[in-house]
This record gives C-alpha cells, sequence and structure tokens, in this order.
C-alpha cells in the first residue's frame, strides 16, 4: 500500500515557492511588515 505523502519537489515548489508567491501581493504584505525571511 502506498502512503498517503508523495513528496514532489517540483509540484511543492510550483505551489508555494518563491515565484509562485510572487503573482500574488504575499511578498509584498511580508516585505512590509519588515520579514527577514520572505519564503521557505
Amino acid at each position: 500500500m502506498k502512503r498517503t505523502y508523495q513528496p514532489n519537489n517540483r509540484k511543492m515548489a510550483k505551489k508555494h515557492g518563491f515565484f509562485a508567491r510572487k503573482e500574488t501581493n504575499i511578498l509584498n504584505r511580508r516585505r512590509a511588515k519588515g520579514r527577514k525571511k520572505l519564503c521557505k
């Protein structure tokens, strides 16, 4: 039986990576807040 979590780095990055976040204004909000680290 396969386990439920089958990690896939490319899929993960496409959904949650820097470029995925760049598409929305999440990064700008985090910058405005003064975050040291914007993304993973």
